[in-house]
């Protein structure tokens, strides 16, 4: 039986509620984008320019699904696909200029969000927090990395 205060059961399932906020967040504010729409879009502008297998990566999601948010949010003018400067073959994806009141509402409704689940924490410990979280994901950034016999294998 897993334990529900482990290090792995507690960071998945605040991801999974925060989540879970920010989409019922996005729908309530009345934005007109679908949760999965929105976080393609956030991640689109984060990353500024990025092939979609990046994109993809980056929300733990199939490149299909993630293809299917990008045309829907190119259908409606807040991305665009350009040819890859470094693969011809590749597109990059980018957030229009349309798109920026609609990534400052997302922003917004983020930020809010953050605010409410960190109540009640010091600046300090906020502070701690997140420097043990990107220590944890240095670790397993590190632990990930394909070792010199498995990189020679592929």
């Amino acid at each position: 039986m897993a334990e529900p205060q482990t290090f792995g059961f507690l960071v998945n399932d605040v991801a999974r509620l925060t989540r879970t906020l920010l989409e019922r967040r996005i729908a309530s504010a009345g934005l007109d984008i679908t949760p999965g729409e929105a976080r393609a879009l956030l991640h689109i502008a984060s990353l500024g320019s990025a092939r979609q297998t990046l994109i993809a990566e980056r929300m733990g999601i199939e490149p299909m699904t993630a293809c299917t948010y990008i045309d829907r949010l190119e259908n409606r003018g807040l991305v665009v696909r350009e040819a890859d400067p470094t693969d011809r073959r590749a597109k990059q994806v980018r957030a229009t200029e349309a798109a920026t009141p609609l990534i400052a509402d997302l922003q917004a409704v983020s930020a809010a969000m953050r605010a409410d689940v960190l109540d009640g924490l010091t600046a300090a410990e906020r502070d701690a927090m997140m420097n043990a979280l990107r220590h944890a994901h240095a670790n397993l950034q590190d632990l990930l990395a394909p070792q010199p016999a498995e990189a020679l294998a592929s």
